[in-house]
C-alpha cells in the first residue's frame, strides 16, 4: 500500500453546479480545478452531450465560472464570471461617445447625471474604486453556441452581478445587483481605497465570505439583450434585504407567466431574523407583490411552467430542528396560498437542493437515513422515493432536468468511482421502471441500472487509475436507546476485521447535517497510510427527522458526545480498531464536537485536530455571524446565561489533556479565529501539548491549494508524533 502523495491534490477536479439545455441534448457544468503555479482555485465552464457521445469541451480556463444559464431556445448559454471587460464591448463605449460629439462636453453631462461617463479610462478607473482593487466584479457573459467564438460581455454593473435568469423568450435577462447611493459609493470608497473606517448600525455587522456589511441595497434590473447599448433598467420595489441577504442572494426566477419571483426580508427589523419571503414584481415595474406569509425562509422560487404557481424550500427560524420542506406557493392578491407539500415526510430538503418542475410533478433531493436522494413529489402532497437504483453506496450531489421533461442529469459521488455526470431519461426515474419481477425495489438492495443510465464525465481519471482510493462500508451501533450509523473508509488492501487500525474519527459539521459514502481526497490521504476513518452520523444531524434532530438542539455537548465516543467503542468491539490509537478529526461542528470530546471524554482520542470550531459560546455570541441562529437555539446569553455555560467546552478545560492542534480561519466569521486561540491557550496554559494554525485571509474554509495540503501534512503530522505505536517503535 503506497500513500497518496498530497501534491497529487493539484490533479484533483470537483465538479460544481449543472445545468441540462432545454431540449437534453446537453448539460453545461462548472469544474473547480487547481493551478500549482498561481496558488489558487479556479472554476471553469464545459458542455457534454447527454448522450455519452463525446467527451466534455472546454468553455473557459480563467477568471471562474459560475451559475451556468441555458436560454430557452437551447444554443445560447448564460454564466456569471469576474473576467477581464470585453474587448468588442469596450469598442462600443468609444463609438457610442464619437457620436455624442465632443467628448469633453459628453463627459460633463454623464458626470451631471450622476452616469458614468468619460472614456476607457475614466470608466476602468471607477470600476477599480468600486471594487478597492484591481480585480474585476462578476458580470454576465454569453456564449452563443450556434455562431461559436468567444464569450460576450452582456453586463457592467460597478458592484458586479450577484444572480441572474432568462426571460421567457429569451430577449431579455433579470439581474441582482448592489446600487449605492452617491453617499454610499463615497464609503465604500473610503473603505476599499483608503482602509477605514468602518461605520455600521446594521445588527448582522459581519458575514463569513462577506466581511463587514454596509447599507448597500441590492436591487432587480432588467437587461435587453436586443439592446446592448441601453442601460438596465432598475425594478424599484424589487429589493433584497435581511440578516443574511449577501450570501442568500434574492433568487430572481423568471416565470412564463411574465412575473418575476424573488426573495427578500422585508420586516420590521430584517437583521434580527433568517426569516425570507418569496414576492413576485413584473418586468416592467411597479409594486411587487409578497406570496408568503413572513414565517418561514423561503428560498428558491421556481415558477411551474404555464401556472401562476411557484414552489419554495422553507424552514422554520423559530424551530431550528425542524425540517426544511418544500412548499406550494399558488394565486395572487387575497387569494395566495402557502402550503408544505412534505410536511408528512418529516424528511429535510437537502442542503442546496432545488425544485424542478416536470409535467406538473416536482422533483427535489432530501435527506434520507444517512442518505441524499430524489423524491417526486405531486402537487396534492403525494410524496414518491424515486430511482432506487443509485443505491446506499453513492451520494447524490446535484440533479437538473431538461426543459422538455425528457433528460435528468445527476452529479453522483461514489468512493472508488470519483464525483461525475450521469444522464438517465426521465421515464426511467421512477421505481416502477426499475421493478425487477414485480418486486418493490429498495435503496438497501437497489435494482439494476437503466438501460438509459449513462456517465457522462470522469474528472479525477488519472487520480483514480494512478491511487488507491479507499472503500466504505456502513456500520450501526447503539447509544441511549437509538440505533445510529456512519460509515468507515479504509484501503481496499485493508481489512478492518484483521483488527488493531489506528481510527480517525471524522465529525461532520453542522450539526444539522449528516455523512453518506463519498468520493473524498483528504479521506485517501487517511485510508492509504493505514488508518480507519470513521464518519459517524451522530443525534443532531438529519436525515432521520425532526425527533433525531432535536436531541442536540440547545444542549451542544451532550446527546453527540455520547454517541460518538459509542461508536468508537463499538468499533473496538468488534475488533476493527486500537482503542489506544483513534484521532479527533473534523472543521466546524466537527471542531466543536472535539471540544467537547476532549473536555468530557478525555481518555477517547490519542490528539486530536479541531479545526475552525466554537468553544465559548458566550463569548461567540456577536463575534460571530450567527446571532439569529444561536437565539433560536439558546434565547439571548444575558437573559438564559446557563444553557450558554452548559455548551460551552472551555469552562471545562481543565479536563484537557488530549495533545491539541488547533486550526483556524483568519477571517473565518462563522467561527472566529479568537475562539481556537482560546482553546489553544487553555491547553497550553496546563501544560497540554497542543500547537495553533491560523491561515490569514481564509474564511470558513481552506480555499487555496497550498494551505489545503499545508493542512493535511500537519493533521498527519499530529497524528504520527502522538501515535503511542509509532512511538513505541521509536
Amino acid at each position: 500500500m503506497s500513500a497518496l502523495p498530497l501534491d497529487a491534490y493539484y490533479d484533483l477536479t470537483q465538479i460544481g453546479e449543472v445545468a441540462v439545455s432545454p431540449p437534453g441534448d446537453r448539460v453545461a457544468f462548472t469544474a473547480t480545478e487547481y493551478d500549482q503555479r498561481e496558488d489558487e482555485a479556479v472554476a471553469s465552464l464545459f458542455v457534454v452531450p447527454t448522450d455519452g457521445s463525446r467527451e466534455p469541451h472546454r468553455l473557459t480556463s480563467a477568471s471562474g465560472a459560475s451559475a451556468p444559464q441555458w436560454g430557452p431556445e437551447g444554443d445560447r448559454l448564460a454564466f456569471v464570471a469576474a473576467r477581464d471587460p470585453d474587448a468588442e464591448r469596450r469598442v462600443g463605449w468609444r463609438d457610442r461617445e464619437k457620436e455624442q460629439g465632443d467628448g469633453d462636453e459628453a463627459e460633463t453631462a454623464d458626470d451631471e447625471d450622476g452616469e458614468a461617463g468619460g472614456d476607457d479610462v475614466a470608466d476602468e478607473d471607477e470600476g477599480e474604486r468600486a471594487s478597492g482593487d484591481d480585480e474585476p466584479k462578476p458580470q454576465v457573459w454569453l456564449f452563443d453556441l450556434a455562431l461559436g467564438g468567444d464569450a460576450r460581455q452582456l453586463t457592467e454593473r460597478d458592484e458586479g452581478v450577484g444572480d441572474f435568469d432568462w426571460s421567457p423568450s429569451g430577449d431579455r435577462l433579470v439581474i441582482e445587483s448592489r446600487d449605492p447611493t452617491d453617499e454610499e459609493s463615497e464609503y465604500l470608497d473610503q473603505v476599499r481605497e483608503e482602509g477605514g473606517p468602518i461605520e455600521t448600525t446594521r445588527l448582522q455587522h459581519k458575514l463569513n465570505g462577506v466581511g463587514w456589511t454596509d447599507d448597500v441595497t441590492p436591487y432587480l434590473f432588467v437587461v435587453d439583450l436586443d439592446d446592448p447599448e441601453s442601460d438596465p433598467r432598475r425594478l424599484d420595489d424589487a429589493y433584497g434585504g435581511g440578516a443574511f441577504q449577501e450570501i442568500a442572494g434574492m433568487d430572481p426566477h423568471w416565470g412564463e407567466t411574465d412575473r418575476i419571483a424573488f426573495t427578500s426580508c422585508r420586516l420590521d427589523r430584517p437583521d434580527d431574523t433568517t426569516v425570507r419571503d418569496a414576492y413576485a414584481v413584473s418586468p416592467a415595474g411597479g409594486d411587487a407583490e409578497r406570496l408568503t406569509r413572513g414565517d418561514r425562509s423561503h428560498g428558491v422560487p421556481t415558477r411551474r411552467p404555464g401556472a401562476d404557481e411557484l414552489a419554495t424550500v422553507a424552514g422554520d427560524p423559530s424551530d431550528p430542528p425542524a425540517p426544511s420542506e418544500l412548499y406550494l406557493v399558488g394565486g395572487g392578491g387575497d387569494a395566495v396560498t402557502v402550503s408544505s407539500l412534505t410536511a408528512d415526510l418529516d424528511r429535510t430538503v437537502a442542503r442546496g437542493g432545488e425544485p424542478v418542475w416536470v409535467d406538473g410533478a416536482i422533483y427535489v433531493p432530501i435527506a434520507d437515513e444517512s442518505h441524499t436522494r430524489l423524491v417526486r413529489v405531486e402537487t396534492d402532497g403525494t410524496a414518491e422515493r424515486v430511482f432506487a437504483a443509485q443505491g446506499r453506496d453513492r451520494a447524490l450531489a446535484g440533479f437538473d432536468v431538461a426543459a422538455d421533461g425528457s433528460t435528468a442529469v445527476m452529479i453522483l459521488s461514489e468512493p472508488t468511482a470519483g464525483t461525475d455526470l450521469y444522464a438517465v431519461d426521465v421515464a426511467d426515474l421512477g421505481d416502477g421502471a426499475n421493478a425487477a419481477d414485480g418486486a418493490e425495489p429498495t435503496v438497501a438492495d437497489p435494482p439494476a441500472e437503466p438501460e438509459s443510465f449513462r456517465r457522462l464525465t470522469a474528472v479525477n481519471e488519472s487520480l483514480i487509475e494512478e491511487f488507491s482510493l479507499p472503500e466504505a462500508t456502513r456500520v450501526e451501533w447503539d447509544s441511549d436507546g437509538w440505533t445510529l450509523d456512519g460509515v468507515v473508509y479504509h484501503d481496499p488492501e485493508v481489512d478492518p476485521a484483521d483488527g488493531d487500525h489506528p481510527l480517525v474519527v471524522a465529525i461532520h459539521g453542522g450539526p444539522m447535517s449528516y455523512d453518506e459514502p463519498v468520493f473524498s481526497f483528504a479521506h485517501a490521504a487517511l485510508t492509504s497510510r493505514g488508518y480507519l476513518v470513521f464518519r459517524p452520523n451522530y443525534r443532531g444531524g438529519t436525515s432521520r427527522g425532526r425527533e433525531f434532530t432535536a436531541e442536540l438542539t440547545g444542549a451542544w455537548g451532550t446527546a453527540e458526545v455520547d454517541d460518538i465516543a459509542a461508536g468508537v467503542a463499538s468499533l473496538a468491539e468488534r475488533g476493527w480498531v486500537d482503542p489506544d490509537r483513534v484521532f479527533g478529526h473534523g472543521f466546524s461542528y466537527g471542531g466543536i464536537a472535539q471540544g467537547f470530546l476532549v473536555t468530557r471524554e478525555p481518555d477517547l482520542f490519542a490528539a486530536a485536530a479541531p479545526e475552525h470550531g466554537i468553544y465559548d459560546l458566550r463569548s461567540a455570541f456577536g463575534t460571530d455571524d450567527t446571532h439569529t441562529w444561536l437565539e433560536a437555539e439558546y434565547g439571548l446569553p444575558w437573559e438564559n446565561p446557563e444553557a450558554y455555560d452548559a455548551s460551552t467546552a472551555i469552562l471545562d478545560a481543565g479536563e484537557i489533556e488530549t495533545p491539541l492542534l488547533v486550526m483556524a480561519g483568519g477571517e473565518d466569521w462563522r467561527c472566529p479565529s479568537s475562539q481556537s486561540e482560546q482553546l489553544y491557550v487553555a491547553a497550553r496554559k496546563q501544560g497540554v501539548d497542543a500547537e495553533l494554525v491560523v491561515y490569514p485571509n481564509e474564511h470558513h474554509d481552506i480555499g487555496d491549494p497550498d494551505r489545503a495540503i499545508h493542512r493535511l501534512e500537519k493533521i498527519l503530522d499530529w497524528y504520527e508524533t502522538h501515535d503511542p505505536a509509532v512511538g513505541a517503535e521509536n
